[in-house]
């Protein structure tokens, strides 16, 4: 009768955590612990030099391993057609193993870590918390359960900002009465994007603001501060859609007053992309929708 190795774990471990841990002396639990660990990084030498045979019997005959979408192979036989495949489509790949910790519950040892694997060329191709139960046997510490989960990196308030940074460089907008000067850059830690604003029209003084855009982990948006020389500010929340990308911000003037709109940015192309104004309201009048097109400036000479 076969016996399903998880339940017969999960019932190991339990019946000795209720039991208590078998005494150690220090020094013999430290001699256990570096067996463990010996055993770990067999497997990682065995894997390196793509000795699927090795890395199956490293397994009990019953042994599992769980992949990080949560398929199942058991025993060795479905262990070593999992390697093979895997080492035929990537030959040559290595293992590193970083262990996190070593636990020993009764006759089960619990190990924890990471598990990295890097292609011939040296890149990263997956990287994996795992969780592995050992068993002692004749031949050393057998791997009763191995399960792997997925440790991709979180994400950094750069690589959240990503769909924003065609907005990075200098654009202007020339009408036939003002004129928009643009420019974009990342901030020294790549985590904000920089924006200076300065708008000249005919008959009045140049304006000019300052803008960041971060990323708020709270809200889990963009999000973006604008500030006027003059003293008004700007809360502006992005959000990425197919075509463009639409801000809804509210601002308040220096004297205490309050606007509102929809601002959209599109992509015309790598040199050009258009902002639009819809549903603009300053105090408790409707302002009409704007559109312009602002063009990349071209490099100024010597630079």
């Amino acid at each position: 009768m076969c016996i399903d190795l998880r339940v017969m774990t999960l019932a190991i471990v339990s019946l000795f955590l209720v039991a208590g841990r078998e005494h150690l002396a220090h020094g013999q639990e430290d001699a256990v612990i570096d067996s463990v660990r010996t055993s770990s990084e067999e497997a990682a030498l065995a894997f390196n030099a793509g000795k699927v045979d090795d890395l199956a019997a490293m397994f009990l005959p019953e042994g599992e391993l769980i992949d990080e979408e949560g398929v199942v192979y058991q025993g060795h036989q479905e262990i070593k057609d999992l390697l093979s495949a895997f080492f035929e489509k990537f030959p040559e790949s290595k293992l590193a193993i970083d262990i996190e910790s070593i636990r020993l519950t009764g006759p089960v040892a619990i190990e924890e870590g990471t598990r990295t694997i890097t292609t011939s060329d040296g890149a990263t191709r997956s990287q994996f918390r795992y969780i592995a139960v050992r068993v002692k046997s004749d031949s050393g510490w057998k791997i009763a359960s191995l399960r792997e989960f997925s440790d991709d990196p979180v994400p950094t308030p750069h690589d959240y900002l990503q769909p924003l940074a065609g907005l990075v460089g200098d654009w202007i907008n020339e009408g036939a009465d003002s004129k928009v000067a643009i420019s974009y850059r990342w901030s020294e830690d790549k985590n904000f994007l920089l924006g200076d604003f300065q708008v000249t029209s005919t008959g009045n003084p140049m304006t000019t603001s300052s803008q960041r855009i971060g990323w708020d982990p709270q809200a889990g948006n963009i999000r973006s501060w604008l500030f006027d020389a003059d003293g008004g500010f700007t809360d502006g929340r992005w959000t990425v859609v197919e075509d463009g990308i639409v801000i809804k911000s509210s601002s308040v003037n220096p004297d205490g007053g309050t606007a509102s709109a929809t601002m959209t940015i599109v992509s015309v192309d790598k040199d050009h992309f258009s902002i639009s104004g819809t549903e603009r309201i300053v105090g408790d009048s409707r302002e009409p929708d704007f559109e312009i097109t602002v063009t990349r400036r071209p490099p100024t000479a010597g630079k």
